[in-house]
């Protein structure tokens, strides 16, 4: 879990940059986006393949 400590100097502002960079680093918003409704280990496997499939065409398109 993200955290920072603020310094005695410290704008809030810099110190939210802080906060807000090391949310998007630590990948929480996409780890609340996925669980934001329950999906069936079936549509996992599905969209698991589907992606791979979608890699496979986009690397042979480039070369």
């Amino acid at each position: 879990m993200p955290g920072i400590v603020v310094g005695n100097n410290e704008s809030i502002d810099s110190a939210l940059k802080r906060f807000k960079k090391q949310v998007e680093k630590g990948g929480v918003l996409s780890e609340v986006r996925r669980r934001e409704h329950y999906e069936k280990p079936s549509e996992r496997k599905k969209k698991k393949l589907f992606a791979a499939k979608k890699r496979v065409v986009k690397r042979t398109r480039r070369n």
